[in-house]
């Protein structure tokens, strides 16, 4: 008899049970689109009509060549779900393998058969009926029953009955499949705003910029460190967008907002009922990022808890839900930053040392603001482009004395109190930007630079002489005949500093 042949015999070759329990299959595939309480209720039935002691539905992850126990229903259902085995690996395998359903009477006696499963869960396989998921050709999966009830063993009826729930759940496991992905890709290219560029010419940045070209093709794990403020994801963006992984998600975390429970939830998703107001289950930031690159900021901040479970992931690329049982595997690229000395973290038993060694495998500093002042002009200029859309105003420009207040400045809050600071003076100004405008603390600062404020690898009278370029090319639109006039110099003496400096056009 054909699958075809027992789809359609007649319904008094069927007994009421049997043609319930299709019923049943059949109203879940098509209304309820979660793929696990589908396929755990399609076990189910198939387990109780067809008189089996376990059923499990294994789903194939092509990017790894495995079967995944997706469902199981039996006295150890719970051990198996989450559990894998090579795509070719015991009859399970054979049918991915071959696209054809098997019936085994004796399994000691068939060739095929892995033991390994039985081993984990000391459960003995005595025989055992299995079909293949097809969906518009494409093998999806298994679903297999074991050990027949009060018989000894199962009847051709049992696998061709088998095989018409096989075909129920593939159509169903195809859309709810497609539906998670469109899914999860949609809430991670909703939380994964597009990058702005990083901006400035100082030897610091581009040295920085550097860095992240040189490891952004490799798959290695990245440590950003600097101040808070500096722009350290502005840098994991850069990984991110010069890597293969640029189509995909880039998701960001930071640690340091989240209580231990809700970390945890937020990093490895949770199931329902979990924990109190769980009402749902939730995908977590790893789902989310499959493919994609996890940006986990200010890390020194993770509890001890957590960190050990990061590990894991980290290491075998695995991690289970908050309440779930099911072992997930991820694809996702770690970048992770912190203002914190995470060596001395270690050594006051704060984080965890074989965590610090598995992030830290290629570190970038990111200087503060004050290392790179040669960058003001282009960074002001940016900030007041960027929020005047909000405001509503005409785009000032900048008064000498404001300019050389601003630069005299040590910026404790590094590029993100400078945004502040435009903000906040593009609204008080008319057509400039002048010293009254800008907060005290900037503007007392006009006279004498802090100490900090001298660059390491220049003067700073050649740091301010740069900037004082970088912003007539500015404003002049990088028209050099037009700077020249502004800074009072000849177009040749302005070619010869910009050779000098090494500026170009952004």
């Amino acid at each position: 008899m054909t699958l075809s042949d027992s789809a359609i015999q007649p319904t008094d070759a069927i007994d009421r049970k049997t043609l319930l329990a299709l019923v049943e299959a059949s109203r879940l595939v098509n209304h309820d689109l979660n793929l696990n309480e589908v396929l755990n209720q399609v076990a189910h039935q198939a387990a109780t009509v067809i008189g089996a002691e376990g059923a499990s539905v294994l789903l194939f992850d092509e990017d790894r060549d495995e079967l995944v126990f997706q469902t199981a229903i039996g006295p150890v259902g719970n051990q198996l779900q989450g559990e894998r085995i090579k795509a070719d690996q015991g009859i399970a395998g054979q049918v991915a393998r071959t696209g054809r359903p098997v019936r085994v009477d004796d399994v000691r006696q068939n060739q095929n058969f892995f033991p390994g499963i039985d081993a984990k869960t000391n459960v003995q396989t005595r025989g055992m009926l299995a079909c293949p998921l097809i969906d518009r050709g494409k093998v999806l999966g298994v679903v297999e029953v074991i050990n027949a009830i009060d018989r000894d063993h199962f009847g051709d009826q049992d696998l061709e009955l088998l095989q018409v729930f096989a075909n129920l759940v593939a159509a169903s496991t195809r859309n709810a499949q497609t539906l998670d992905q469109v899914s999860r890709q949609n809430r991670g290219f909703r939380e994964a705003m597009p990058a702005p560029m990083i901006i400035g010419q100082s030897k610091p940045i581009k040295r920085v910029l550097e860095l992240c070209r040189k490891v952004a093709p490799s798959k290695a794990t990245v440590l950003i460190t600097g101040e808070t403020g500096a722009g350290k994801e502005l840098v994991a963006r850069c990984v991110h967008d010069w890597s293969e992984r640029a189509d995909k998600p880039f998701i960001a975390l930071n640690c340091a907002a989240l209580t231990e429970t809700l970390l945890e939830s937020e990093l490895f998703g949770h199931e329902k009922g979990a924990f109190t107001g769980a009402v749902e289950r939730k995908l977590g930031r790893f789902e989310l990022a499959d493919g994609g690159t996890l940006f986990l900021d200010e890390l020194g901040e993770m509890n001890a808890a957590t960190q050990v479970k990061l590990l894991r992931v980290l290491q075998e690329q695995q991690y289970v839900r908050v309440g779930g049982t099911q072992t997930l595997v991820c694809d996702v690229r770690i970048v992770a930053a912190t203002n914190r000395d995470l060596m001395e973290e270690v050594k006051e038993g704060h984080f965890r040392e074989d965590l610090y060694y598995r992030i830290n495998v290629f570190p970038i500093h990111v200087p503060p603001l004050r290392e790179r002042v040669e960058d003001l002009p282009l960074l002001v200029d940016h900030f007041i482009k960027a929020v005047i859309p909000s405001l509503g105003v005409k785009p000032p420009k900048i008064a000498d004395d404001a300019m050389a207040a601003m630069m005299q400045y040590g910026w404790p809050g590094n590029i993100r109190e400078l945004r502040n600071v435009i903000e906040r003076s593009t609204l008080l100004a008319g057509d400039a930007i002048t010293v009254d405008d800008l907060p005290p603390e900037v503007a007392r600062n006009r006279s004498a630079a802090p100490a900090e404020a001298v660059l390491p690898s220049e003067s700073k009278l050649a740091g301010h002489e740069r900037a004082l370029i970088l912003q007539a090319l500015n404003d002049a639109g990088w028209n050099q005949s037009e700077a020249a006039r502004q800074l009072g110099v000849s177009r040749d003496h302005l070619r010869y500093r910009i050779k000098k400096y090494g500026l170009s056009k952004p």
